[in-house]
């Protein structure tokens, strides 16, 4: 049976006439065409087969073929965080499900929304240790939002209207469709896909208490040293417009966390830049001295506040917004919780700011920014620019914002030193356009995520900001890259060491460098020309910028630049282990 673009209104509308008899396989290529899928990731295998012979009958829905699982729901991960769409990939059992693994506890830990589709082995053969079998719904309970192992074909539709559902409302995660193989393969009649769908044990709260937001508007107002501390939730939430209207109404000092960069503009002055154990000497000090914290979409995490304890010396008054209750009061005392979507409640709140006739105490407000301005003149970011003799990856990251920062461009990033200097030197203004993984924190996520958002964005100019030791993770995704003709950009800050396993080495090893250098590289250039793109090396300062020009320049190529950069830079300011927010490492001068 053909699935094509006529029948796509036809897939999305309720019962209607004659039931049609359809495979399992068939219902779910319906359901996911109701849903609006465009781009699915994936790998074939035979759990999935039945599966893969529906894709091949129809053609609104892009199947890009990945040369690993992990890479698939990398790519969907990173699709989903561009677009706020569901990112959906589809694997096989077994094995397939496994190398998934990594990739939906990479998008559980930042909220992020997808649909993962299993293959499983025949309903009959579940639990004897089949070929390829493995306990997909066990092994991923811990890292998924929910998950369903689907026993019949008729039950097909409804379970795939709840796992998009599930997905995309409230706090949003990956899902996981467990489908055996017999499923996929059975026929059933079909009587069209669900418009609606009621879960009693599930129904997030939208609407924040007007009582509790009317308490958070009068302590705001009565701050001496308001702060502002967002997180991704803003971002998930599409609440970026409501939060720069807050805070230009106040007027106060706002920071975004690692997965909020973007969600108010880095080039504003009321930004104090990134907080947390690499954040900036004003965001941290504004964080444990203020008086009164709003706290949106933010869960003030580990890496973000240091140890609990220090942050709980200093008296202050915090409000809290969050679409998940689990979230508030769980690592530090909340006074006003609001469980809502941020988005509405900061609607709210914007409405009350206007209509009100208290007004904030100036003078206060005053001299609070110049305590601000006092940390700011640190310049805790100043590192040797003046160098010629060696490229600091700093300088790159710099130069690459200098040069991009007014086209749409999307910057992913793998997980060390050079995600920190990227998420440090690439001043955001938009959002949405800083994709990388904060909770997990995952190596090799970087080129999946480049390609999965230069599939969506292919006008926009994306840049994968890497290191020689990440991007080896997932090399082999330069191939899909070649097939689907997704031409990103990757920049290799490459210093030969797992970078941020040496600084942690150097500072409380007492430079004992246990495993983390990398003496056996391979030629990076030849490696990118081997599969089908262009390679650089770069190894003075003066050639960084033009070597990125040169890049920019060839649009329709992947090109794979090989930054030789400073061995010994660290990346500071940094809060060690245990310590306190304000405890910071500014330099080589503190260790």
């Amino acid at each position: 049976m053909e699935i094509n673009k006529a029948e796509l209104a036809s897939a999305a509308a309720a019962s209607g006439g004659v039931p049609q008899e359809l495979r399992g396989g068939e219902i779910l290529v319906k359901a996911l065409q109701a849903e609006g899928v465009k781009y699915l990731w994936g790998y074939p295998g035979g759990a999935v087969l039945h599966i893969y012979d529906a894709f091949y009958k129809q053609d609104t829905i892009q199947h890009v073929l990945v040369r690993h699982e992990q890479a698939a729901v990398h790519a969907a991960d990173g699709y989903a965080r561009a677009t706020g769409e569901v990112g959906v990939a589809l694997v096989t059992s077994g094995p397939g499900v496994t190398n998934a693994v990594t990739g939906i506890a990479t998008a559980y830990m930042d909220s992020i929304p997808m649909v993962i589709i299993t293959g499983q082995v025949p309903t009959a053969a579940i639990g004897l240790d089949a070929f390829q079998e493995c306990d997909t719904v066990g092994i991923t309970r811990p890292i998924v939002k929910h998950n369903f192992l689907v026993k019949d074909a008729r039950d097909m539709a409804m379970v795939m209207k709840k796992a998009f559902h599930i997905a995309r409302t409230g706090r949003p995660g990956p899902v996981v469709v467990d489908i055996p193989k017999d499923v996929s393969f059975n026929k059933v009649p079909y009587t069209g896909y669900p418009e609606s769908v009621e879960m009693r044990s599930y129904n997030p709260v939208r609407k924040g208490h007007g009582g509790q937001i009317r308490k958070a508007l009068q302590l705001l107002l009565s701050a001496k040293r308001p702060y502002i501390y967002t997180g991704g939730g803003v971002l998930l939430g599409n609440a970026v417009q409501e939060l720069r209207t807050l805070v230009d109404l106040l007027g106060y000092p706002v920071t975004n966390t690692l997965m909020g960069l973007g969600a108010y503009p880095a080039s504003d002055r009321k930004f104090l830049g990134m907080l947390g154990m690499h954040g900036t000497v004003e965001a941290n000090n504004a964080m444990q001295n203020c008086d009164v914290l709003l706290a949106v979409g933010a869960r003030f995490d580990d890496r973000v506040i240091g140890n609990p304890k220090h942050f709980a010396q200093n008296e202050r008054k915090i409000i809290h917004i969050d679409i998940d209750p689990s979230s508030i009061s769980k690592r530090v005392k909340v006074d006003i919780p609001i469980v809502g979507d941020v988005k509405d409640v900061l609607t709210e709140l914007i409405n009350m700011v206007r209509e009100t006739t208290t007004r904030m105490d100036a003078q206060a407000l005053s001299g609070w920014w110049s305590t601000i301005e006092a940390w700011r003149s640190k310049d805790c970011l100043k590192y040797d620019r003046g160098n010629g003799d060696v490229i600091k990856p700093q300088y790159v990251v710099e130069t690459l914002w200098d040069m991009t920062k007014d086209v749409e461009t999307y910057i992913t990033s793998d997980v060390g030193q050079h995600q920190m200097w990227a998420a440090q030197y690439y001043r955001f203004d938009e959002p949405r356009r800083w994709i990388n993984s904060g909770g997990l924190g995952t190596m090799g996520v970087g080129i999946p995520y480049a390609m999965g958002i230069k599939l969506a964005k292919p006008d926009a100019e994306v840049f994968c900001v890497t290191g020689e030791g990440s991007v080896q993770m997932c090399i082999q995704e330069l191939s899909t890259c070649l097939q689907y003709n997704t031409p990103i950009k990757i920049c290799a800050l490459n210093n030969r060491y797992l970078g941020m396993v040496r600084q942690w080495q150097e500072i409380d090893y007492e430079g004992r460098y246990s495993h983390s250098y990398m003496d056996a590289l391979p030629n990076f250039v030849k490696l990118a020309e081997a599969y089908g793109h262009v390679g650089m090396l770069i190894e003075r300062p003066q050639d960084v910028e033009p070597a990125l020009r040169e890049a920019r320049k060839l649009k329709d190529r992947t090109v794979f630049m090989d930054f030789r950069t400073d061995p010994t830079e660290n990346v500071f300011p940094m809060v060690k282990a245990g310590k306190g927010i304000t405890e910071m490492l500014l330099g080589a001068e503190d260790l």
